[in-house]
């Protein structure tokens, strides 16, 4: 078996001739702009899912080729990729070639070539949709660390002037504290999971994502507005659980902000001025507090902010990370001087939390 060294042998693989008479979908996020070219059923709904963001044809950054049920033979011999801290089974796993890297999805099958001549997601595509949509935002984070930005792992809501990111540890509530927040009378959605930062001549700039909220059951049971994403009987069988059980349960549902929400409440970039990290418990004695700290100061409340590339990020250079690699702390202080950031400790309390959102982005 000859192993694939470079870009062009994996072309050679693959028939990419069923997107020749597929109209692009264009999208466009902050500066940058993607072509996106797949074959329906699955292109409609990716237009539906991207719909805040479409943009006219023209001009592109990238484009991103979805290539429907094919599989590279031979196949290489990958190798996985390290985990985070706290993350536990096979996920990803790479083949590195001379001028990019082949990505492939351990659970679902999924494979994705990255490199400065194609970006190809190619496999069980149409089973796959929430892979497609993250290997697109990914060519959107990808864009902007080229460009100097910082990747946090946050949620983000702006109500025009000021914007307000929260991050935490996994499953520690950021999306069912964002989606409190846009609860607020003038608020816009910015971005659930991944926000991008960096200094400007004026305070710090945040962009987000157009990825839609994957919430928890949790999260649905808490706010009537979401009540109508469940059944009633769901909805019965959910509150008679445990609360420590519900917290836990991995039941993911997509929320499409607009459709819940209204028009007019997805905003990507935002001027970025306050940064809250979640960092309570659900079982402490104490109520919930939201306190201001110095983030030099709590390099444990950092970790929770800062996130790292993965394996699809190849810099302006053309080199990938290595899952080995260490992020800079001092490029996100940097990114963040100025903004004003706040911890949350205490119990569990998302209506403590609301109330500090109120008196914070409330008009007026």
């Amino acid at each position: 078996m000859t192993p694939l060294t470079n870009t062009a042998e994996v072309l050679d693989l693959l028939d990419r001739t069923p997107l020749t008479d597929v109209p692009p979908l264009c999208i466009a996020v902050g500066p940058w702009r993607l072509r996106l070219l797949c074959q329906p059923p699955l292109r409609d709904d990716l237009a539906e899912y991207f719909a805040e963001t479409l943009a006219g044809d023209g001009p592109s950054d990238a484009t991103v080729e979805v290539l429907e049920g094919q599989t590279l033979d031979p196949a290489p011999i990958w190798r996985d990729w390290r985990r985070e801290a706290g993350k536990t089974g096979r996920k990803d796993a790479t083949w590195d070639l001379t001028d990019g890297r082949l990505i492939h999805k351990r659970r679902t099958g999924m494979t994705f070539l990255q490199s400065p001549r194609a970006l190809i997601a190619f496999g069980p595509c149409r089973a796959n949709p929430q892979q497609i949509i993250n290997f697109i935002n990914t060519q959107i984070l990808n864009h902007g660390q080229r460009a100097g930005w910082q990747m946090c792992h946050a949620a983000a809501v702006t109500n025009g002037p000021c914007g307000l990111a929260i991050a935490g540890l996994s499953g520690g509530g950021k999306s069912t504290s964002i989606l409190r927040m846009l609860d607020i009378p003038g608020t816009a959605f910015v971005t659930n999971d991944r926000l991008l930062v960096r200094a400007a001549d004026r305070g710090t700039k945040g962009l987000g994502i157009p990825k839609q909220p994957r919430i928890n059951p949790g999260t649905i049971l808490h706010n009537s507005r979401l009540h109508p994403l469940l059944s009633k009987a769901r909805r019965a069988e959910l509150a008679a659980m445990p609360p420590a059980d519900l917290w836990a349960l991995e039941e993911k549902h997509d929320l499409i902000v607009p459709r819940i929400y209204g028009p007019g409440r997805v905003r990507h970039d935002c001027a970025l001025t306050d940064f809250w990290v979640l960092n309570w418990q659900h079982d402490s004695p104490a109520p919930a507090t939201v306190r201001d700290v110095s983030l030099p100061d709590r390099p444990d409340l950092l970790a929770a902010i800062m996130k790292a590339p993965g394996p699809f990020y190849q810099d302006a250079q053309g080199r990938f990370r290595a899952d080995t690699d260490s992020l800079d702390p001092a490029a996100y202080l940097a990114a963040l001087d100025g903004v004003r950031v706040r911890e949350v400790a205490g119990r569990v309390d998302f209506d403590t939390l609301y109330r500090a959102g109120v008196d914070f982005l409330a008009p007026g």
